[in-house]
């Protein structure tokens, strides 16, 4: 029982570190496309 508990935390620490990961990659690309944007919109006027 110890076990299943011990591997139930280690899979739900892995899990919610990897949604942070993913969430933080995720606002990279949005801070990168916003600049490609604002780099476009500045080439066109």
């Amino acid at each position: 029982m110890k076990k299943i508990v011990l591997a139930f935390c280690v899979a739900s620490s892995l899990a919610l570190s990897a949604c942070n990961t993913i969430a933080g990659m995720g606002e990279d690309l949005s801070t990168v496309g916003d600049s490609i944007e604002d780099t476009a919109e500045d080439a066109k006027n």
